[in-house]
C-alpha cells in the first residue's frame, strides 16, 4: 500500500512541471471549461499507458531504433507546430466554438497525440519503469511493477483533474481579450517545443 501511495505522489510530482499538455489543458479549461480540458488530459494519460505497455511487453528496443526515434521526433514536431499555429491563429481570428461533443472528442485525440508524439515520454517512462522496479524489490513480480506504474498514471490524472478544475474556475475571471493573449502565448510556446522537436529530428539523421 505504501508503494502505491508513493507511486501516486510520484505521478503528481512528475505531471506538475509545465509542458505542452499542461499548456493545452489550461488553455482549453479557460476557453471551454472543465470537460474539454480534463478529457485532453485523459488522452495524454492514455498515451502514457500505451508507452507503459510497450515497455512492459518488451518492445522498447523497437522504439529505440534510430529511424523510429527520428520519425517520432518529426511527428511530434508536426503535432506541436500544428497546435501552436492554430493557437496563434485564435489570437487574430475569433472562431466559433464547435459542438461540445466534437470538442471533447478532439480534446482526447489532441491529448493522446501530444503525448504519444513526444519522444521524451518514452524516455521518461523507460526511466520511471526502472525506478518502479526498484520500488518492487521486496516483491519482484513484474505485475507489481505494472500496478505501481498505473498508480503513477493515476497520480498524473489527479494532477490534471486539479489543473482542469482551476482553469475552468478561472474562466469566469478572464476576459475574451485575455483569452486571446493566452492563446497567443500558448501558441508561441507550443511552436518553440515543435521547433525543438524538429531540430532533434534533423540532428538525429545528420
Amino acid at each position: 500500500m505504501f508503494d502505491l501511495l508513493a507511486s501516486i505522489l510520484l505521478g503528481i510530482s512528475l505531471a506538475a512541471p509545465v509542458g505542452p499538455v499542461s499548456i493545452e489543458v489550461i488553455k482549453r479549461g479557460l476557453k471551454h471549461g472543465f470537460f474539454p480540458a480534463f478529457i485532453l488530459s485523459l488522452g495524454a494519460a492514455a498515451a502514457d499507458t500505451t508507452y507503459l505497455l510497450i515497455i512492459y511487453f518488451g518492445l522498447s528496443n523497437f522504439i529505440s531504433i534510430p529511424i523510429v526515434k527520428t520519425m517520432i521526433w518529426f511527428f511530434g514536431a508536426i503535432v506541436l507546430l500544428y497546435l501552436g499555429f492554430a493557437s496563434v491563429k485564435e489570437y487574430f481570428h475569433k472562431s466559433d466554438s464547435p459542438k461540445e461533443k466534437k470538442l471533447q472528442t478532439n480534446s482526447f485525440v489532441a491529448g493522446y497525440l501530444l503525448t504519444l508524439s513526444n519522444p521524451m515520454t518514452f524516455v521518461w517512462w523507460l526511466g520511471v519503469f526502472g525506478s518502479v522496479l526498484g520500488l518492487s524489490l521486496n516483491n519482484p513480480v513484474l505485475s507489481m511493477a505494472l500496478l505501481n506504474s498505473f498508480s503513477i498514471i493515476f497520480g498524473v490524472i489527479i494532477w490534471f483533474f486539479a489543473l482542469s478544475t482551476l482553469a475552468a474556475h478561472g474562466k469566469r475571471y478572464v476576459t475574451s481579450k485575455t483569452l486571446q493573449y493566452i492563446s497567443l502565448i500558448a501558441g508561441i510556446v507550443l511552436i518553440i517545443f515543435g521547433i525543438y522537436f524538429g531540430y532533434n529530428a534533423i540532428m538525429s539523421i545528420a
